[in-house]
């Protein structure tokens, strides 16, 4: 598999997050989780998973809208650590520049717990009191005993107009079915 159609393909499902983003009410905010784990080490047609990422997420930010965009990471400072989630551009407008600086500059090392840090990134966005948009990328799965499945249904029953989009990369099909619940149960798109 080369490594420009995979690009092609994430930086499309960025935008696509992106643009859903635009069409949701205005006050609507969006927070980015990347996974940070060690696994984002590997290779699609002799690229780092982490240069596709960046990448990618440049391409977003070029295009993105002006709202409100924070960013959570994931596995970025310690190996072997379930709680390694941090809030590293808390979400308000203007913060793009921020974000890319953020992102170009993580380590990837650690875990994978994407269902505690979709939470976090639901809770950071106040997510039982206003509409809410996650965007996660991954290319694995969840690492840390959590389910992404009941994850996506509390959010999505507690919360207003919450909504999850998951692009996963590098995922088998049937790895991809594992968190694709988690945009399935939000109404957002895997």
């Amino acid at each position: 598999m080369k490594t420009r159609p995979i690009l092609g393909l994430l930086t499309a499902s960025l935008l696509i997050a992106a643009g859903l983003h635009a069409a949701e009410p205005a006050q609507t905010k969006t927070m980015l989780v990347l996974d940070a784990s060690g696994s984002m080490w590997g290779q699609i047609g002799g690229k780092t998973k982490i240069a596709i990422a960046r990448e990618a997420v440049d391409s977003m930010l070029d295009g993105w809208n002006g709202g409100d965009l924070g960013l959570i990471a994931y596995g970025h400072r310690r190996k072997g650590d379930c709680a390694d989630i941090e809030v590293m551009v808390p979400p308000a407008p203007g913060t793009s520049g921020q974000v890319l600086k953020a992102v170009n500059e993580m380590r990837f090392l650690g875990m994978t717990p994407l269902s505690d840090a979709v939470r976090q990134a639901a809770e950071a966005l106040r997510y039982s009191e206003q509409a809410a948009t996650v965007v996660l990328v991954t290319d694995g799965l969840e690492t840390c005993a959590a389910d992404p499945c009941a994850v996506a249904t509390e959010l999505e029953k507690s919360g207003v107009n919450f909504t999850a989009h998951v692009i996963g990369f590098g995922l088998s099909k049937e790895q991809g079915s594992k968190v694709a619940c988690l945009a399935e149960n939000t109404g957002g798109r895997y």
